[in-house]
């Protein structure tokens, strides 16, 4: 179960993302941003497991890939993270 999520600004460069991380075997799939979060620009989303996120965040800053924030689910809700 994917428990964050990675935003991006563009569905481009979230598939970008998506393959990057797919080729270093971390487990990940672009879906829509939630619509709450659509008014900051956000329209798609990369979601993974927590343990990945340190690992594909590495992996999106070496490869150049941007990025707008992290957020990890925490219920019903969602938390932004600062790495």
């Amino acid at each position: 179960m994917f428990d964050c999520l990675i935003t991006f600004r563009s569905v481009m460069p979230a598939q970008r993302a998506e393959e990057r991380l797919q080729s270093e075997s971390i487990g990940c799939q672009v879906r829509r941003t939630p619509k709450w979060m659509e008014r900051q620009g956000c329209g798609y989303s990369l979601w993974l497991e927590y343990s990945d996120l340190p690992g594909a965040v590495a992996l999106l800053r070496s490869g150049k890939i941007s990025y707008r924030k992290l957020y990890r689910r925490a219920g019903e809700r969602l938390e932004e993270l600062l790495l």
